[in-house]
């Protein structure tokens, strides 16, 4: 009897252990690859509000900002719509309670948008909590503030029509803050700011604060194609590491070490059409950034590894570029949401073949970004409808769940064995179990 008992605790203890070294994080908003994508495993495709459901902890708040998980922590910001301020909060991940809540500031009304828009970012010891309005707040994972910054103070008033959305990334001991704007807007002129507002990258050391380099991002925009609500991803290639950036016309390759600018490429807006902003950020495949023109225009296959190429452009495909949405990159292939038709495209990262399309149906239009873990690719539209794909070269919807609860624009996080889904007024945590 206790030889039994002991194979079955050593039988135990190698599931559980098989468990943690499969779990994952979601340290920052696309993810652990920076893509979208995780390795996570054993994910539902069906629940409902009540069935499957792990915990939900409701928010004071709506905000597009996407939960980050690590370790037992999630993070998250969000407004309190009842006072109007800026908040941090942090939740226990096995059970969704509260762990602490900070007010980082007081929100600011933008049309469809709000101030706690960018997604918080960890490093497993602090946490750095982004805002529209240009606060930029470190915690460590108790609640103490590490310190604090504000970027608008620093460097400027931002001058983006719908509201400073891009969130910030933590890549190799630097933090990066984005901000491309428009530079001939007369909003900022209010403020009393009397100096060139320009666009640039940010680099900031996470452990004090400071800036280590601003590298100025020049441009021939017009308008509002000066604008972008987009967010640098970093690329490791043969030899090399680059932050890729894209918005006011161009698509910008950058030191990490230096923000000096190695190589730009724009072939998307040619006639200078003045309201082209861009929302979709870079993706990135081995060897290939995507780039997708504003407003469902063409998308563009970059060769990485050889940017003196003649032609740097490896294929393209035109006409289905999402306006908010930014493309999954899993298992060799690109998802490519076209968002306002509720649509999903599939394509192959080298060739650019396209393996399929097909309707996710529904009467919402999706901004929040495709999700892809354990064979499946999870999204959500604004009314909180949940449709679940099949990964692959087939189009096949595995599963819908209306969660309702709408204006939802946070894409969903997979970690640890669940689901993260914030709707306006609650997070959830999907699956069975702790």
């Amino acid at each position: 009897m206790k030889h039994m008992l002991r194979i079955a605790f050593a039988l135990v203890c190698l599931t559980l252990i098989g468990r943690s070294a499969s779990a994952e994080d979601w340290p920052q908003w696309r993810g652990p690859a920076f893509n979208g994508s995780t390795t996570e495993s054993g994910l539902p495709t069906a629940w409902s509000k009540t069935e499957n459901v792990a915990w939900v902890t409701p928010l004071p708040g709506m905000s597009g900002a996407t939960p980050i998980v690590f370790g037992d922590r999630v993070f998250v910001t969000s407004v309190d719509a009842q006072y109007n301020d800026l908040l941090a909060i942090c939740l226990d991940r096995t059970d969704g309670k509260v762990l602490w809540k900070k007010k980082t500031g007081k929100d600011r009304s933008v049309a469809r948008n709000n101030m706690a828009s960018p997604s918080p970012v960890t490093d497993g010891k602090s946490v750095f909590f982004y805002y529209g309005t240009g606060g930029l707040i470190a915690f460590d994972y108790e609640g103490k503030k590490l310190w604090e910054r504000e970027i608008e103070k620093d460097h400027g008033p931002f001058s983006i029509m719908f509201g400073y959305s891009s969130s910030p990334l933590l890549f190799r001991g630097k933090l990066y803050i984005p901000v491309i704007q428009n530079k001939s807007a007369n909003a900022y002129r209010q403020t009393g700011w009397k100096q060139p507002l320009d666009s640039y990258l940010l680099a900031i050391d996470p452990q004090t604060g400071k800036d280590l380099w601003k590298q100025v991002r020049r441009t021939d925009a017009v308008g509002e194609a000066q604008e972008a609500y987009t967010t640098p991803i970093p690329y490791e290639g043969p030899g090399r590491r680059s932050i890729l950036l894209t918005g006011a016309d161009y698509f910008t390759v950058h030191d990490p070490d230096t923000g000096v600018e190695t190589w730009r490429w724009g072939a998307w807006n040619p006639r200078k059409i003045n309201h082209w902003r861009i929302v979709p950020s870079v993706v990135t495949a081995p060897g290939i950034a995507l780039i997708g023109a504003p407003k469902h225009n063409t998308f563009f296959a970059l060769r990485l590894d050889d940017p003196e190429a003649k032609d740097p452009v490896a294929w393209t495909l035109p006409r289905p570029t999402p306006d908010a949405s930014t493309p999954l990159y899993y298992g060799g292939r690109f998802y490519i949401l076209d968002d306002d038709a509720r649509v999903m495209i599939c394509v192959d990262a080298k060739t650019g073949e396209k393996k399929w399309q097909g309707s996710l149906g529904g009467d919402q239009v999706f901004r929040a970004s495709p999700t892809g873990a354990d064979g499946k690719i999870y999204c959500v539209n604004e009314g909180g409808r949940v449709v679940v794909l099949a990964a692959g070269d087939e189009f096949k919807i595995l599963g819908e769940v209306t969660m309702g609860e709408g204006f939802v624009r946070s894409s969903i996080v997979a970690a640890y064995g669940k689901l993260f889904i914030r709707t306006a007024r609650n997070l959830y945590c999907i699956g069975a179990g702790r």
